[in-house]
């Protein structure tokens, strides 16, 4: 009977044994994998933390001043812990901390770039592209209008690239008046009106062209002016007192015109109507001649005819003595 109770408890006692040590065992191991773990986590460098984030200096406030906000998360098991606190209002950051925020801004544009035009007129240069629509007229009206407000001291440059009222083919687009709108202005400006020719000046644009300030008037080597008489615009179904009364317009349109060109060229108002039966073409060195610029504007042109010495100089430098009879 002793052997038989014997037996149970000393196996008892060794499963104890073998219980103790593998609990010894299991947590030796534990506190190697934390030991070993956190020596791995020291090694992984942490991003840096902004300073000036908008949503953790939001964080904070709200933690200091009611901390159950933060506390007291979501208990739904769906939605992960502290996730609701983006949609809280107290959280939000305002336009003023998100334009501080140096990570969120540094590389994104303060202000949409400018267009081309409005370059331009930051140089004072107004540039005249396109035949002389309405809508042109308005612009180049405006812009003139608003460098004179900002300096009349400053001289204003005036690039021209138009057919005037009329397209390339010679069909019209713009009334007369276009090119006279924009041509009171230039007379009303205070400013120094420095005119450019560059591809074509024809009609109307070639009058601005001749319009700006003497001395001031200048063309490309290789551009074209052309003046020509005003054209009637189509008539379509219109009755025939109203194409007589659209002629009679067009006729002092002429002579308004025609005016114009002898004023500001020098020519008289009989040479400038005899020019003008027909379409009457000017290089760069015939619109000079004819009064409509006063300046080629041949890149370096100036430089290098200062630099050019006289025969006499190139043999006084040269040390040759010229015997008189020779």
């Amino acid at each position: 009977m002793s052997c038989f109770l014997q037996a149970p408890v000393a196996h008892t006692i060794l499963s104890s044994a073998s219980s103790c040590r593998t609990v010894r065992r299991t947590k030796a191991l534990k506190l190697r994998c934390g030991a070993l773990g956190a020596k791995n986590a020291a090694k992984i460098p942490m991003p840096p933390i902004n300073p000036k984030d908008p949503f953790l200096s939001k964080l904070a406030s709200v933690a200091s001043s009611s901390p159950e906000a933060v506390l007291n998360s979501s208990a739904n098991p769906d939605t992960p812990p502290f996730l609701d606190l983006f949609e809280s209002p107290k959280l939000m950051a305002t336009p003023a901390q998100v334009e501080r925020s140096v990570s969120y801004n540094e590389h994104r544009p303060r202000s949409p770039p400018p267009d081309l035009p409005s370059l331009l007129l930051n140089g004072r240069i107004v540039y005249i592209g396109m035949p002389l629509v309405p809508a042109v007229t308005e612009l180049v009206v405006a812009e003139l209008m608003y460098l004179q407000w900002m300096d009349p001291k400053q001289p204003i440059y005036l690039y021209i690239n138009s057919t005037g009222t009329t397209r390339d083919d010679g069909e019209t687009v713009g009334m007369e008046t276009e090119g006279f709108a924009i041509y009171d202005a230039l007379m009303q400006l205070q400013n120094e009106i420095h005119t450019v020719a560059v591809g074509a000046a024809i009609g109307q644009a070639c009058l601005l062209l001749s319009a700006g300030t003497k001395g001031k008037r200048f063309m490309m080597p290789h551009a074209k002016a052309m003046i020509q008489q005003p054209r009637v615009p189509s008539s379509g179904l219109m009755p025939a007192s109203d194409v007589l009364i659209r002629a009679k317009e067009v006729v002092i349109n002429r002579d308004t015109l025609v005016e114009l060109l002898a004023k500001h060229t020098g020519n008289s108002i009989e040479a400038v109507a005899e020019v003008m039966r027909r379409p009457f073409y000017m290089d760069a060195n015939r619109a000079k001649e004819f009064g409509v610029i006063d300046k080629i504007l041949w890149r370096g042109q100036e430089k290098v005819m200062a630099e050019v010495a006289s025969p006499e100089e190139w043999d006084k430098n040269a040390g040759i003595k010229v015997m008189d009879g020779f």
